[in-house]
């Protein structure tokens, strides 16, 4: 695959993500892609020029017009009275719209990557959708999607995302281990060209529990047994607490773990931000940059914008 568009969301207008790409667009100029962000011009601009971080755009209507080696915008207009502001409810039909206009692009193109900047899911999804993930994933009319976490060194899946420590057994599956599996191996297969060997996680301490019910026992060991029957290389389950030494890790591409939190600590303890969020199973490749809203580093031109980098490096090397 080797799309010609980059289409990137530019999410929740007080954030951290002007800054971010600032710091990246005013250090490359020659891009292998035609990017296009979907946002506030007057905005962003005001942002970068407080930043000291302002890089030309041009702006179009359709992304036939976009120009190579320079950023194109399509304006969507924003009411704000600040450059700067609290993140509130208010910017709720702003974001909806960005994404409105950006899916119908994708709906008709099949050459884009797109990439979303940060949301707050508490103001903008209310509690609707579990993530931005599901989000796309519904607007998409998709019913299977998984969150791979990518480092081109190790990998991590979450088999449930942003739920309830309380509510995680319940929700823990032999469809669904097979299934993120699945979409994880042809993934590496169709867009990397990578056989890979996976990790799978068990959801109790030392993988072992004194309830009448073992997770482990009826349901991850039958799914590593399924998945290896299908020929996808699977092990497992392993103990998280002791899983990600240096001797364990360096053996596998990708750890498919329980839940959220049980993968992502030890991914960005090990990478910190040199790793993506990729949203696997929608119509098109969906990349998220690993970090949030950070409205409280709004405006003071000191965020890392490591994860964005990695992202755009990522999509020119493999070509994608």
């Amino acid at each position: 695959m080797n799309t010609k568009y980059v289409l990137i969301i530019l999410g929740e207008p007080y954030s951290t993500f002007s800054e971010i790409l600032g710091k990246y667009f005013k250090k490359n100029h020659k891009l292998g892609k035609k990017i296009i962000l979907v946002g506030c011009k007057s905005l962003l601009q005001s942002q970068l020029k407080d930043l000291n971080l302002l890089f030309k755009l041009n702006e179009i209507k359709l992304i036939k017009y976009a120009k190579k080696n320079v950023v194109n915008i399509i304006d969507i207009k924003f009411n704000y009275k600040k450059i700067y502001s609290q993140v509130s409810n208010k910017s709720n039909n702003y974001i909806k719209k960005c994404f409105d206009i950006g899916l119908k692009i994708l709906k008709k193109n099949n050459d884009i990557i797109l990439i979303t900047g940060p949301i707050t899911k508490k103001t903008f999804l209310k509690k609707k959708y579990l993530g931005i993930t599901e989000y796309l994933a519904n607007k998409s009319k998709v019913k299977a999607e998984t969150m791979l976490i990518y480092n081109k060194n190790l990998s991590v899946s979450p088999i449930t995302t942003h739920i309830p420590i309380k509510n995680v057994a319940k929700n823990i599956t032999k469809n669904k281990i097979i299934k993120n599996a699945k979409m994880i191996n042809e993934f590496y297969k169709n867009y990397l060209n990578k056989k890979i060997k996976i990790a799978i996680l068990g959801l109790n301490p030392h993988c072992e529990s004194i309830s009448r019910l073992s997770e482990e026992d009826k349901i991850i060991i039958p799914s590593i047994k399924y998945l290896n029957n299908l020929g996808i290389n699977a092990d497992g389950p392993f103990s998280a607490d002791s899983f990600f030494l240096k001797k364990n890790i360096k053996k596998y591409d990708v750890v498919i773990g329980m839940y959220h939190d049980q993968v992502l600590t030890p991914i960005k303890t090990l990478f910190k931000f040199n790793a993506i969020n990729i949203t696997i199973g929608l119509p098109f490749i969906r990349i998220s940059p690993d970090h949030g809203p950070n409205s409280h580093m709004l405006g003071k031109n000191i965020s890392d914008p490591s994860s964005f980098f990695y992202a755009m490096n990522f999509i020119e090397k493999k070509n994608i």
